[in-house]
């Protein structure tokens, strides 16, 4: 996949730094053994895998902390200190918490049994992103083990990504937080570097109709018709953010998609109901106000319902910014860097398709963020996910020759 010269410089490669390649795919697999689905109600779900990581950091000798960020679900931070004198901090960040395997009769493979076959570990989680937690340890393990280095390095295994990002949201707020120098989010890009990810906005859109007997429909204001008006309207929103805010080079195109449309009763089709429901899904890219964009939607939701006499309430239930990283900060260089010596050649840039736990680190804690891991760019929360065993050594690489570069200041960094 990657060609080009091998890179040289005066710096040893990364082939001396000692990573464990058996021992970061065991890991990896322990991991996916472990079901930690992310669902409504659940009262465990990271728990054993940040028990299984604070072993782990035990075993290493490392200093770390475990905090309750809700009832269950806690934030694992281990802080490694270099020996080798004053220096930047960077942080590795990832979450262990997944999404629901579904029907397990539609996979071709235990969702949780962590096979490998055909050079592929199979099972939730295996991509997004197991992989990558026990990639960036062991790439941290890697370093130490290769001697002193300037700075430290903050190790974040973090809850509820999958989520609210509960856990994101608490280490930005604490005082470690603001001594961050440059964050690599670990989620798997199919090795592209990205310096963009995309925001988000949910919305629901309450229809206020009025109901009336099925043979009536004069009698009636529909939520239903309205519903329809308003999806036909978001349709004519994303034209207008297109010309508004144009096309990122790697994030694309502001997209505005309904995602829900909700009412009345299946066991009373003869009745048109007073009420509805419209839920939208917002994608932004970086430049983008989304204050104004949202007014945007309403203004157009209440417009088509107002058609049909219908009112609507509008609630944003959430929102994240578009983020950005300049390619020349020294976490990407040193990123960059890493790949390079790795690989051979440098990686190219993307942008994240939605939002990462790095969106909240920069938005609360205004952390410069990189979004870089192993595993397809596309294949989260899909039925029969797998990442290929070659990739999980091959980012532990990358990042254990990252964190060197970006520590001692030979990636470019600070």
């Amino acid at each position: 996949m990657h060609t080009g010269s091998r890179h040289t410089s005066s710096r040893p490669p990364a082939a001396d730094l000692p990573v464990d390649p058996a021992a970061v795919v065991s890991f990896t697999r322990d991991l996916v053994r472990l079901r930690t689905v992310n669902a409504a109600g659940a009262t465990v779900v990271e728990q054993p895998a940040a028990d299984l990581v604070a072993r782990l950091f035990t075993e290493f000798g490392w200093t770390y902390d475990v905090a309750e960020v809700a009832p269950g679900r806690p934030n694992t931070v281990a802080v490694i200190e270099g020996g080798g004198g004053d220096g930047p901090t960077l942080m590795f960040e990832g979450h262990i918490d997944v999404v629901t395997e579904g029907n397990p009769q539609d996979w071709s493979v235990d969702p949780y049994g962590a096979e490998i076959r055909d050079g592929k570990l199979w099972g939730r989680g295996s991509a997004d992103m197991k992989s990558g937690v026990a990639a960036m340890i062991y790439a941290v393990r890697a370093l130490q083990l290769a001697g002193p280095f300037p700075g430290r390095v903050v190790l974040g295994v973090l809850c509820d990504e999958e989520g609210l990002m509960l856990g994101a949201k608490a280490f930005a707020a604490t005082p470690l937080a603001r001594e961050v120098d440059g964050v690599i989010v670990c989620e798997p890009e199919g090795y592209e570097l990205c310096t963009s990810a995309r925001g988000g906005i949910r919305l629901r859109l309450d229809l206020d109709g009025v109901m009336a007997h099925g043979a009536m429909p004069q009698e009636a204001r529909s939520p239903i018709v309205a519903g329809a008006r308003i999806v036909e309207a978001l349709g004519r929103v994303q034209d207008w953010a297109l010309k508004r805010y144009g096309t990122h080079p790697h994030a694309g195109r502001v997209t505005v998609t309904p995602t829900v449309l909700h009412g009345g009763d299946p066991d009373q089709l003869n009745v048109i109901p007073a009420h509805g429901l419209v839920g939208v899904d917002v994608r932004t890219i970086p430049g983008t106000d989304h204050t104004e964009l949202i007014d945007k939607i309403e203004e157009f939701a209440v417009g088509a319902a107002g058609s049909e006499g219908v009112g609507v309430r509008l609630t944003v239930v959430d929102d994240r910014p578009a983020v950005e990283i300049a390619q020349d900060h020294p976490v990407v260089t040193a990123l960059v860097d890493g790949h390079r010596q790795v690989h051979g050649a440098p990686p190219p840039f993307g942008a994240v398709p939605g939002t990462t736990d790095g969106t909240i680190l920069t938005r609360d804690a205004g952390l410069p963020t990189v979004v870089y891991g192993p595993g397809g760019k596309w294949i989260a929360h899909q039925k029969d996910e797998f990442v290929e065993v070659d990739e999980i050594v091959e980012y532990t690489r990358v990042y254990a020759a990252a964190a060197r570069a970006f520590l001692t200041g030979a990636g470019g960094a600070r």
